[in-house]
């Protein structure tokens, strides 16, 4: 028997207006040939939105929240009824996407290949450039940033491979929900950015696979936002992620490089005009709360480890490397970060943890 798929994507505002129509347009040629189901996450809904998703899409089951409740909890909310409905699988696209007709099955065809498939990202590529890679994966420097792979490069045979990366791109990604039965949802409390990075790591420490299907193709109208609230979110939940997800024995290596880090961000927020977001994010980890969280979502996450860090680390990088950012600076910090990751490595490694 074919498996079920929910296929969800999430609305803000008049973001349905502007991108919908072509999201739903690849969606409704699919030629996957199991039962699928639309479901649309409306934040911060209104009688307006709520009407034209259902004039435009009245296929699809919709979820409405009153307030914008962000990207982690807005999937979230159709990923718990699509377990309540026992699909098998649930498959996230921005709606920023045109969607190829056979990515929905060509990602299926990727998710069966082991039962230990947690998640699968499709090829992502840049729109209208869409003969450049957005994303063929994504990776996380060992200090928590996380960026795209082989981003903005030209796609070749050589990368037409099914291969492990670190964590799948929010963007276009299929779940394994048997998976996350195991694992957990999205952590809520990352609101949006890093929230796939998180979720792709703890699935990784559970024991499953994150893969990516370059035959299943999505283009996806990847725009690169500076605004300075950007910054805070980014730079909180890379911090977060680490502090949930590292053995402790790797905090301990990597805090002096952590450290060295924080002091090169000042300067950084400085000149890019979000250095009061930064003091934002260091009185977050100064609230009482806030640990109290990341201890009980640690203690939670460390329970289910089923490898250990030396065993994951390949995965990531000691280079950073965000690509919209480019500032030449980091081309001078890499190989001081990149030196001081391999010895991380090589430490645990003799350690065994």
């Amino acid at each position: 028997m074919a498996e079920k798929v929910a296929l969800i994507l999430i609305n803000y505002k008049d973001y349905a207006k502007k991108y919908l129509a072509e999201c739903l347009a690849g969606l409704r040629e699919q030629d996957y040939a199991g039962s699928s189901r639309l479901f649309i996450v409306d934040n911060e809904s209104s009688v307006e939105t709520l009407a034209y998703l259902k004039e435009l899409a009245p296929e699809a089951e919709i979820i409405t929240n009153v307030n914008n409740n962000g990207f982690a909890k807005g999937n979230n909310d159709a990923l718990r009824m699509a377990l309540a409905l026992d699909y098998d699988y649930a498959i996230l696209f921005n709606m920023d996407t045109v969607i190829a007709k056979s990515c929905v099955s060509e990602m299926i065809k990727v998710a069966k290949i082991d039962t230990r498939v947690g998640a699968v990202q499709a090829r992502l590529m840049l729109h209208p450039e869409m003969e450049l890679i957005n994303s063929l994966g994504n990776t996380t420097h060992f200090l928590g940033f996380g960026y795209c792979v082989n981003y903005r490069e030209k796609m070749s045979e050589k990368k037409m491979v099914v291969k492990d990366i670190m964590y799948p791109s929010g963007a276009a990604v299929l779940f394994n929900l048997s998976a996350l039965k195991a694992v957990g949802l999205f952590d809520e409390v990352f609101w949006m950015y890093n929230e796939d990075q998180d979720l792709g790591w703890r699935l990784w420490l559970s024991g499953y696979t994150c893969l990516v299907a370059p035959v299943a193709v999505v283009y996806h109208k990847y725009e690169f936002s500076k605004s300075i609230k950007k910054y805070y979110w980014m730079d909180r939940n890379r911090i977060l992620v680490m502090w949930k997800n590292y053995s402790l024995v790797t905090l301990v290596l990597i805090f002096p490089a952590f450290v060295i880090m924080e002091l090169g961000l000042i300067l950084f927020a400085l000149k890019g005009g979000w250095f009061k977001e930064k003091l934002k994010v260091w009185a977050y980890f100064f609230r009482p709360s806030t640990w109290i969280c990341i201890i009980k979502e640690r203690s939670l996450v460390q329970s289910k480890r089923e490898i250990k860090d030396y065993e994951l680390l390949h995965l990531f990088s000691g280079r950073i490397w965000y690509q919209e950012v480019g500032d030449w600076k980091l081309r001078l910090i890499n190989p001081f970060f990149a030196g001081y990751f391999w010895v991380v490595k090589k430490i645990l490694k003799l350690l065994r943890v």
